[in-house]
């Protein structure tokens, strides 16, 4: 994959404007302000393709990312309080709709960040990818703000923290860094190969 090729498509901010498949596609998921858009930009080597904000709850539509055989999708960050009661049921919606059109989703990485235990929202969306029988790998942010021994701990605390946590692929993850990047890039590359 080149992943300097990959371009910002387009953002929905409501159901109705999204249109039905047409490539496979790769989700971003999480919530709000655990480092989706950093690790969009890190994975596909990119300063700004994904907007940063230091403000939780920035990204409220869903985006789409274009490469040649995979469409790359970022849904807005879950769970965060200051959102009106209106804009949490139009979030709903919208992630729900998505979830339950007729998509060809390849895998879903659910982003968590590694220094706390999963909110109840993150534990929401895992459980919720089980029992969807959607693939999914956790992707455990801002590794790089643990010591070597604090990261073998928490990836020991997270396997009875995270749902079926003996069974689920973990990958610590630094957008600093770079740590995990490799493995994220050669799961990207497994489903490319098979799309």
């Amino acid at each position: 994959m080149n992943y300097n090729k990959v371009e910002f498509l387009t953002s929905f901010g409501t159901l109705k404007q999204i249109p039905p498949y047409e490539k496979a596609e790769i989700i971003f998921a999480g919530h709000s302000n655990v480092g989706k858009s950093s690790m969009i930009n890190k994975v596909f080597n990119r300063k700004a393709l994904a907007r940063v904000s230091a403000t939780p709850g920035k990204t409220i539509t869903i985006n789409y990312f274009d490469s040649e055989k995979i469409h790359f999708v970022d849904l807005p960050g879950y769970g965060y309080a200051k959102r009106s009661n209106g804009e949490k049921r139009r979030w709903a919606e919208l992630i729900e709709g998505y979830f339950n059109s007729e998509r060809d989703i390849r895998l879903v990485f659910a982003l968590v960040d590694i220094r706390h235990k999963p909110t109840k929202d993150d534990i929401t969306m895992i459980d919720f990818l089980i029992d969807s029988e959607l693939p999914f790998v956790v992707v455990l942010t801002k590794a790089d703000k643990l010591s070597k021994a604090q990261l073998t701990k928490r990836l020991e605390e997270l396997r009875t923290e995270i749902p079926m946590g003996e069974d689920v692929t973990m990958i610590p993850f630094s957008s600093e860094s770079g740590f995990g990047l490799d493995t994220v890039h050669s799961i990207i590359e497994d489903i490319e190969a098979d799309s």
